[in-house]
Formats: structure tokens, C-alpha cells, sequence
């Protein structure tokens, strides 16, 4: 115990912790001989100064040595994995996918459920009949080399040390540190086994990064992890301003990524999977064009597989809900704001999103957009289509949406989608 108040008050005065000391302090708290009170001390400690780089990287290190680092040797291709920041609308992983595999990098992406305003690309695959996230190491590694693709829970030896010091941070207010996040984030994507490493950083009012400076730091921060460990790493700045596509809510952002993978879709989901793809080739090694693949079927031809390997049914119908909602815009004109925290609450009302990590989800709920950011529209068209199981979840979503959306005589400029690379 007295290790944990040296290795405290050292933080807590400004000092840096050598390497034996991260080390020590982190395997001791996953071994339960540092308590919770003392790690909260620590962690509202760095919250406050910070680590630096050497910090970051033993910190880092030390998780990652908490648990297993998954060998994805024999898949026979290159590999490169992606993350995302999360935000609204956000299919992306469900496109790119099967998208990179079908060009000949396979894609072992471990995802997680969605908390609050942002999705989870758990939630979005479990609305589709039979499919399943749990996949033993042998059976993941499996569908990796047969399909070339796979999306899947994380397992419990994977940086065990980030699952408790998350669950601490979250309920310490020492959730929003760069240093704590890069490294809960890295840790993983480490652990993953990955030759490489695809970020995607949302920012803007419906992510978790609210501006390009944050974003931007977080990014470099990650980046430097990845460089450290030997992961060729590469961050997208991408926008969340508004939505991602025009569905928010699991089965109807399942639908999207069909279209997309079809050859359709939105134009900015399109223009997001096709960048973050075309950055996960590159760093395969293999760089060429995706869109190809899309308009031509491979990338269908994966998802069904990858789909089918998990026990579910690419050709089921997905869940509807019993009950749709219309709001109508109020007058013609082009649509210039469309705010993306008061959609992605609106469809956490619905019963797309859960308060807590225990919740049960609605996989039919959620909100579709009649008109994406600077189109225009006509007075009385349905500008946002309100869909959940109660007229009460659908009046707390409508609620949501108030104020939610400007629509002006004149079109403005749109801002990029893909505003920065790191990496």
C-alpha cells in the first residue's frame, strides 16, 4: 500500500512515474492489492498533470501486458483494424468491413455496445436474426482467414486492466483525459493483434470530441501509441456535425449499410467508407480504389459471409417498428443545420440507445432523415420519420428534436467530411 501513496503523491506534485512504477501500480490493481479509492486518486491525479509521452507509452504497455495479445500470424493476408470515436449514424465499420476484405486485407474488428447518443456496432449486428457477437479466440481466428473479415465482442482477456480502470473512470468523473482515452483506445487495438491500425475520429456537436484541437491532440496521441508499439497507425478527422447517412437506429442503420454495399447509399456515408477504406488498403499494402468493389458486388458477396459465418441471416427481414411518427418541414427552403447530439438523443429516446451498460435496446427504433445537410426541401415533405414501440418513446423523441434543425432561403457551403489525416 505504501507503493500506491508514492506512486500518488508523485502524480499529485507534478512528478513523472518511471516505467517500474506504471508497471507495478496497474498489475497490482488488476491483482486487487492497490484499492479502487487509491486508483481513483491516481487517475483524478493524471486527469489534473497529465502524463507524458514516456508515461503514456509504459501506461499503455503495462495494459496491454495485462492480458493476452491475440496472434493473427496465419490469416495469410495483411491486417489492419479500425476504430471509431463513435457518433451518429456511424455504420461505417459494417461497409468497410467486408469492403477492405474483399480487396485482400482482412478486417478483425472488436467492437463494444452503444452508451447514451452514440450506437454500437454490437447493437446494430445483433438486429439482424441469429447473428452473434461472442466468438471464441479459435473460431474469430477462423472466420479471419476463411472470410476475411469479422466483427465480434472483445474477450475478457483482452487489456483486462482498461474494462476495470474504465469502469472506475466512469463513475470518478476521469473519463475525459486525451492521455486516458488514447490509451484505453490503443491498448486494445494492441492487444488486437493488428499489423495496422485505422482511427476515426468524429468531431462536432454529436461526438465525444466537440472540436478540431481536441480531436486533433487525441489523434496525435493515439498515432504516437501505435508508433511506439510497432502498429502502423493512421487517423481520420472526420465530421459529426450532423448524422452520418439519413438512418439512425440499429436494423435501419443495417439497411443503410446494405445499400451502401449494393452500390447505393447516401452520398456522405459513401464518401466516409470509401476514405476510410482507401486509408485501410494503403496501409495494407495493397492501395487501390474501393469503389469498385461496391458497385460491382464483392463487397456484398463478404458481408454475407461474414453475416452468415456468425450464425445470422443476411436475407432475413429486419425488425420494423409498430409505430412511425412523420415531422414535416415547416417550410421550403434548404436544410443548412441539422444538429447530430439532438438526433442521436432523439433516437436514444426512441429505444435505439441505453442509459446504462445493463439496458436492452430497441433493434427497430431509431429516426430516418428525409433530406441530408444542404439539400432542399419542400414545406410539408417529411423531414424526419420517427420510428418506436410507444407513443410515449416516440413523444420523448420528437421532444428531443426541438429547436433540433434550421432550414434557410439560401444554400450554404458545406463543410468537408474528412476534415484531417494524422498519421
Amino acid at each position: 500500500m505504501s507503493g500506491a501513496i508514492e506512486v500518488i503523491a508523485t502524480k499529485r506534485d507534478g512528478g513523472e512515474l518511471s516505467d517500474d512504477q506504471v508497471r507495478w501500480v496497474l498489475e497490482a490493481y488488476v491483482r486487487g492489492e492497490v484499492a479502487p479509492e487509491q486508483m481513483s486518486a491516481l487517475l483524478m491525479a493524471i486527469v489534473w498533470r497529465g502524463l507524458s509521452p514516456a508515461e503514456l507509452s509504459a501506461w499503455t504497455s503495462a495494459m496491454v501486458a495485462s492480458g493476452t495479445r491475440m496472434d493473427l500470424s496465419g490469416t495469410g493476408r495483411p491486417v489492419v483494424d479500425k476504430h471509431s470515436s463513435g457518433g451518429v449514424g456511424d455504420k461505417v465499420s459494417l461497409v468497410v468491413a467486408p469492403l477492405v476484405a474483399a480487396l485482400g486485407v482482412a478486417v478483425p474488428k472488436l467492437s463494444g455496445r452503444g452508451l447514451g447518443h452514440t450506437g454500437g456496432t454490437l447493437d446494430k449486428l445483433e438486429s439482424i436474426p441469429g447473428w452473434r457477437a461472442d466468438l471464441s479466440t479459435a473460431q474469430f481466428l477462423g472466420q479471419l482467414r476463411s472470410v476475411g473479415a469479422v466483427i465480434a465482442s472483445a474477450g475478457a482477456d483482452l487489456a483486462p486492466a482498461d474494462k476495470q480502470l474504465y469502469a472506475l473512470r466512469d463513475v470518478t468523473a476521469t473519463v475525459p483525459s486525451i492521455p486516458l482515452i488514447a490509451s484505453s483506445i490503443m491498448s486494445k487495438k494492441i492487444a488486437g493483434g493488428a499489423d495496422a491500425v485505422l482511427l476515426d475520429v468524429k468531431v462536432g456537436a454529436g461526438a465525444f470530441m466537440p472540436d478540431l484541437d481536441s480531436a486533433r491532440l487525441l489523434a496525435q496521441t493515439m498515432v504516437g501509441l501505435g508508433r511506439d508499439a510497432g502498429v502502423r497507425t493512421v487517423c481520420l478527422l472526420t465530421s459529426m456535425e450532423a448524422p452520418l447517412g439519413r438512418a439512425i437506429g440499429n436494423a435501419l442503420e443495417v439497411a443503410e449499410a446494405v445499400e451502401v454495399l449494393s452500390g447505393g447509399g447516401p452520398a456522405d456515408l459513401r464518401e466516409v467508407c470509401l476514405a476510410v477504406a482507401t486509408e485501410m488498403l494503403a496501409l495494407g499494402g495493397l492501395p487501390q480504389d474501393p469503389g469498385p468493389a461496391l458497385a460491382d458486388g464483392r463487397a456484398l458477396e463478404v458481408w454475407r459471409r461474414m453475416v452468415d459465418a456468425q450464425g445470422g441471416d443476411p436475407g432475413a427481414a429486419l425488425p420494423s417498428a409498430p409505430l412511425v411518427e412523420v415531422v414535416e418541414a415547416p417550410r421550403s427552403g434548404h436544410l443548412v443545420r441539422l444538429d447530430a447530439l439532438a438526433v442521436g438523443t432523439a433516437a436514444w429516446r426512441l429505444g435505439a440507445g441505453r442509459a446504462r451498460k445493463e439496458d436492452s435496446v430497441d433493434p427497430a427504433a431509431g429516426v430516418v432523415l428525409g433530406a441530408s445537410l444542404g439539400e432542399r426541401v419542400e414545406a410539408g415533405q417529411p423531414l424526419l420519420t420517427l420510428h418506436a414501440s410507444s407513443r410515449e418513446r416516440i413523444a420523448d423523441g420528437r421532444a428531443a428534436l426541438d429547436g433540433s434543425y434550421d432550414i434557410s432561403d439560401e444554400p450554404q457551403p458545406l463543410a468537408p467530411l474528412v476534415l484531417e489525416k494524422v498519421g
